[in-house]
């Protein structure tokens, strides 16, 4: 790697002298095994997974972070299930050692998960998992049918808002009408967000109030092949529903969505909203205004704003009594930008996740946290990348067993959001809780009584 000398840079007010060694795109293990060994949040992740049970206060359960799975994945897709760790020095000499290219994190079950073959011949179902967060999982790609600027995995900044969305919608829910606090979000490094909701009540739910959870949640339904997939039904929008489309949905839809995704700027889309219409004279009726639209002087950039206030008018007119079509504005909305959770990943406690700070093989990316009250700042473009973490490492010096190697990078304000934000307050009422169950049963003890 060849080093160039570029200006002093002033930095915190001190003169520092930079090197800005170039490190070639892309991922393989020689750069995560560097990446694993100086930047890689070992303590922090460790404190995270063992929700204040690797402390000395009273009520810890000295087995618990042991009964966690953790899930490698080798290189040429080796896969390694069923690890756990009872120290974070052991799981930093693991994954050092083994320089996994994904990570993810499963369950707490019942037993030592790498000591389940043990119990197999008991017959009496020993190794069933007992704990896990609450998790969601979205991919943007689930939204193909409705952004026309990128398709698959990849994503650009016009369609990336339909992930701010998901996080404004389910965090706001999540906290409001459940009743949770410690939300994690976290980039997954290509085409989606996940989010881990760790309070102690989420954690310890049976998979039917998981189910239950993700099902309130789910408005966008139907097969691929099924043209509506959202229909809203009854007198009033649940006030849940009733607030996202208010307060988020339909602002996002009519001064964003509308024109980043010219939504009605072809005869094709226009066809896909008018499927959407139950009346038949309804869609017609709009389809030849929308025609005879194309010969007047509209221009492009004012055609999807008109053509959505004209099919606005006509649906909501007062000629149409019908409650099919008084909604329908509604359920247009809804389908183009209301959240698409894969519903099997939330209702059941074994699914594996990828955990965060892994490094994703595709694009380089790391998975970073996202701050739920500025997700609309948040540019996946921007988060740091394996090659630029290490060409600011070089920058730095590469200082051997440096202990300030983080803060040489652009990672270093992700972890430090994970921390201050996150980790701590969740461990601070960890440790009230495990501490109030400790002496709330002893003092059920017969000595007590």
């Amino acid at each position: 790697m060849g080093d160039e000398r570029v200006d002093a840079m002033e930095i915190d007010g001190q003169q520092r002298q930079e090197v800005a060694a170039a490190v070639p795109d892309g991922f393989n293990a020689d750069y995560l095994r560097i990446y694993y060994g100086k930047l890689f949040p070992y303590v922090d992740f460790f404190k995270w997974l063992a929700y204040g049970n690797d402390a000395k206060h009273p009520g810890c359960d000295q087995s618990y972070i042991g009964r966690r799975e953790l899930s490698f994945t080798l290189e040429n897709d080796i896969y390694l299930r069923f690890q756990s760790f009872d120290s974070a020095a052991e799981l930093e000499t693991s994954i050092k050692e083994k320089c996994p290219f994904k990570i993810d994190i499963g369950p707490v079950y019942s037993i030592d998960p790498a000591k389940r073959h043990a119990y197999a011949q008991s017959g009496n179902n020993v190794f069933v998992p007992v704990e896990r967060e609450l998790i969601f999982d979205i991919d943007i790609s689930d939204y193909d049918d409705v952004r026309y600027c990128c398709s698959g995995a990849d994503t650009c900044l016009d369609c990336w808002p339909l992930m701010t969305i998901v996080i404004k919608i389910l965090d706001t829910s999540l906290r409001g009408d459940f009743g949770f606090n410690h939300i994690l979000w976290v980039y997954s490094g290509r085409r989606g967000v996940h989010c881990w909701v760790c309070d102690s009540r989420a954690r310890k739910l049976s998979n039917e109030q998981r189910s239950a959870i993700a099902d309130y949640f789910r408005v966008y339904k139907g097969g691929e092949n099924s043209l509506k997939k959202v229909s809203l039904t009854g007198p009033v929008l649940h006030p849940f529903l009733a607030r996202s489309y208010t307060d988020v949905l339909k602002c996002f839809f009519e001064d964003k969505l509308l024109h980043s995704q010219q939504l009605f700027a072809s005869e094709e889309r226009c066809q896909k909203i008018l499927e959407l219409i139950p009346d038949e004279n309804v869609a017609s009726e709009l389809h030849d205004k929308w025609q005879g639209n194309r010969r007047s002087s509209i221009s492009k950039e004012d055609v999807n704003a008109t053509r959505w206030e004209q099919l606005k008018t006509t649906l909501q007119s007062g000629k149409h009594k019908t409650q099919g079509l008084r909604r329908c504005v509604e359920e247009i909305v809804f389908s183009y930008t209301y959240p698409r959770l894969d519903m099997e990943v939330s209702k059941h406690m074994n699914h594996l996740l990828k955990a965060p700070f892994c490094i994703h093989p595709k694009t380089g990316r790391v998975c970073v946290p996202i701050d739920p009250n500025n997700c609309e700042d948040f540019d996946p473009t921007a988060v740091p990348t394996l090659s630029q973490l290490l060409g600011e490492l070089n920058a730095a010096g590469m200082q051997i067993d440096s202990e300030n190697d983080l803060e040489r990078t652009s990672l270093e304000k992700y972890i430090r959001f994970f921390r201050t934000s996150f980790l701590q307050p969740m461990l601070k009422a960890c440790k009230e809780e495990l501490e109030a169950f400790f002496f709330s049963e002893r003092c059920l003890l017969p000595e007590f009584i």
